[in-house]
């Protein structure tokens, strides 16, 4: 048990994810038709016009006017946060946006069907898990983690390049220092007074 709760708790935010993820796109799929048409068994809706009946009766205090606005836009909205949690994109922003979102679903719930409603489908949970996501910093499989990874190793190729191009430089830069050094000059007495053998030369001649 010891050996398998830090694999756990390392994958705990890649499951939280996916499982929140794919309920979004679940729903969303179920409403544009896919899962089947409306009386198919374990389908909710089966078409989009049945939902917006089914947004009418979660919000009876809006007018009926606004409600394809808010059934289309809950939609989006669950699709975005759906393929976001589930690439791992802003995970921790998005996991916020989701849990207020099923926040207001459990609220819209519990106005129009009564306060069992969202306890029959797990909507308290489900919102408490995305909040949850949201404190965790850690996140081993995700577009963010694989951004950062991209992001470092570019930094270190330009690092390295930037050390090779100026290492020729510094050489190049040696070699004119040294060619640039003038040559030490004697001084005029030097020049002026003979070497001590030249001279005993001459005397040797004269003698």
């Amino acid at each position: 048990m010891k050996a398998i709760a830090p694999c756990l708790a390392q994958y705990t935010t890649v499951f939280m994810r996916l499982a929140l993820g794919s309920t979004f796109l679940a729903a969303v799929t179920d409403r544009c038709g896919l899962w089947g048409p409306p009386g198919t068994r374990n389908v909710a809706w089966g078409n989009f016009d049945t939902f917006l009946a089914y947004a009418a009766q979660l919000n009876p205090y809006l007018p009926a006017a606004w409600i394809p606005t808010v059934g289309w836009g809950v939609t989006l909205a669950e699709a975005a946060c759906g393929l976001a949690l589930i690439v791992g994109f802003q995970t921790r922003k998005v996991a916020v946006g989701s849990g207020l979102l099923l926040v207001a679903f459990a609220l819209g719930m519990t106005l129009g069907f009564g306060i069992k409603a969202p306890f029959n489908y797990s909507v308290f949970s489900a919102a408490a898990g995305a909040f949850l996501l949201a404190t965790r910093s850690h996140d081993p499989v995700s577009m963010e983690r694989w951004c950062d990874r991209q992001t470092r190793q570019g930094t270190r190729h330009q690092q390295a390049s930037a050390s090779t191009t100026s290492a020729p430089g510094r050489a190049c830069g040696g070699m004119r220092s040294m060619g640039s050094r003038t040559p030490v000059q004697p001084s005029v007495g030097a020049r002026l007074s003979p070497s001590p053998a030249y001279a005993a030369s001459w005397t040797q001649i004269f003698i």
